[in-house]
């Protein structure tokens, strides 16, 4: 009724949970010693010497995205001088294998001595946070059954967007049927062995065509079958500029430096044109990869996407691989709809049958938000579903709670930066008010406005976001309350973000 006020009770103040015993007590608390892990916990080394912090892992080793992924030809589909850190300078080619990567990972490492705060084997169960403590109670297993628990005042979730133990692969009529072997490159067998076999891969994005190329010189055949196209940009795995500054014997740092700036002025332009010219870039784009098919070949059909181009992310084809193992004959492209497995192969809708010996199932990813950790507030639940996101990184209803979720229009490890600077920034403020928790809040005028989906699917529409976008924070009314993919201008809006502004609440 208008002219109603409406009052709210008082919150009762929390009881604090039992104190665990043995609990390993931290400032910070970094989850995942993958490519965003070692980036945080190396900025908070530097930028905040005084915070303790552990980094909790659940593989026996770092690398995340690079150790889960062991199939032929696992490489970057970003450049390194993008990718890799702002203050490791890259020296390798610009399109790097796994192994490169986590060569690099181990020089941050070693070169940091991160290695005495990361806790391997640590996979982690639940995280409770109380606003009697104000801190988390983070409790983790170990390989051999043993719980683990610790107590930090902020956690740092820098575990991916992905379960990493098993891959998507959807349910086709007929599975059980098929008499060969069914194999997704995420959980790529050791024992798999291709020579002399008919393979099909299914799939059209990064992943296909990694696997494609690297062993279509070991298989009998390999058939890429795709539902429909995706974009593709080949080029040499080099960089002139880079190479050029070397011949001047400039320092690394520097040649690091520049190239970054390059790439990054370069891929704002196309990012730009993209959505500016979104025909022309189409037409560049189909032109660079006809140009390394046989003449006549049907690029409208196989290589030509239905939507425009950044509206999915675009893979680098370094020299061109994919597309030479389609010329030579050694693999080749089939673009269709499943109907069903058969005992040899599978049956498209158009009738065509492909047979094969081996099938791999390039479908991409399961997300998975929260890590698989079950989160809770004061002894309720929490969902990251049930939640707003602030610049899709932090949340309503999570204190002193930060998840790094990198680009795909750049490269991942650009947020990851970004993000890292924030934190300790953040840290260093709460320090200087004297606050042990803060939490973000949208203002009253904004609390009823509706709530839309953490990223708009007509920008930016990957399979495995679509597919998951139930589990994912809702995003509000205005540009702070939502995710974007733009990291020219994150890049300005983050490092000026007012730590005092009305959407931070401290306490």
């Amino acid at each position: 009724m208008a002219g109603t006020k409406t009052t709210t009770a008082p919150r009762a103040t929390p009881k604090p949970p039992p104190r665990a015993e043995g609990a390993t007590r931290v400032d910070v608390l970094i989850v995942g010693a993958g490519i965003s892990g070692i980036g945080a916990a190396w900025r908070l080394k530097r930028q905040c010497p005084d915070k303790s912090f552990v980094v909790l892992e659940a593989k026996e080793t770092f690398g995340g995205t690079w150790t889960t992924h062991t199939y032929p030809g696992i490489r970057s589909d970003s450049d390194l001088y993008t990718f890799g850190y702002e203050f490791k300078p890259w020296v390798g080619p610009p399109i790097a294998t796994a192994e490169e990567i986590l060569t690099y990972m181990r020089e941050v490492i070693d070169e940091s001595d991160l290695g005495a705060h990361i806790r391997y084997g640590h996979r982690i169960e639940s995280a409770a946070w109380s606003s009697a403590e104000q801190r988390w109670t983070v409790r983790a297993r170990t390989a051999d059954g043993a719980e683990q628990v610790f107590s930090a005042g902020f956690l740092w979730m820098c575990q991916g967007y992905y379960a990493h133990d098993q891959g998507y692969t959807p349910e086709w009529p007929g599975m059980d049927a098929y008499g060969g072997r069914i194999v997704h490159p995420q959980t790529w067998p050791a024992d798999l062995d291709l020579t002399g076999k008919r393979v099909l891969v299914i799939g059209s994005g990064a992943t296909a065509a990694t696997v494609v190329p690297a062993i279509a010189g070991t298989c009998a055949h390999v058939t890429l079958l795709q539902r429909s196209p995706t974009y593709f940009i080949p080029g040499r795995n080099a960089n002139d500029l880079a190479t050029q500054l070397r011949q001047l014997e400039i320092d690394e740092t520097w040649i690091h430096e520049i190239v970054r700036r390059k790439v990054l002025f370069d891929q704002a332009e196309f990012t730009r044109r993209a959505r500016e010219e979104p025909e022309a870039v189409k037409q560049e784009l189909l032109a660079g990869v006809a140009a390394l098919l046989p003449e006549g070949y049907d690029v409208a059909t196989h290589f030509t996407p239905r939507y425009r181009p950044w509206r999915q992310r675009i893979a680098f084809v370094p020299d061109g691989d994919l597309f030479q193992g389609v010329a030579s004959g050694a693999a080749s492209v089939v673009t269709g709809e499943i109907e069903r497995f058969t005992r040899s192969g599978v049956q498209l809708k158009s009738g065509e049958v492909l047979e094969a010996d081996v099938i791999i199932t390039a479908t991409g990813f399961n997300l998975c938000a929260d890590g698989g950790i079950a989160l809770s507030v004061d002894g309720r639940s929490v969902k990251l579903s049930d939640t707003v996101t602030y610049r899709g990184m932090m949340f309503t209803g999570l204190p002193n709670y930060l998840w790094v979720f990198g680009y795909f229009r750049a490269s991942w490890t650009l947020r990851v930066d970004l993000l890292a600077k924030f934190v300790c920034r953040l840290l260093a403020h709460m320090d200087a008010r004297g606050a042990h928790a803060v939490e973000v809040k949208l203002p009253p005028e904004d609390a009823s406005a509706p709530l839309g989906p953490w990223i708009d699917e007509e920008d930016f529409n990957p399979g495995y976001i679509q597919r998951g976008a139930h589990l994912l924070p809702k995003c509000g009314p205005k540009p702070e309350w939502r995710h974007t993919q733009d990291y020219w201008r994150e890049k300005d809006d983050i490092p000026a973000i007012d730590l005092d502004g009305p959407e931070f609440v401290y306490s």
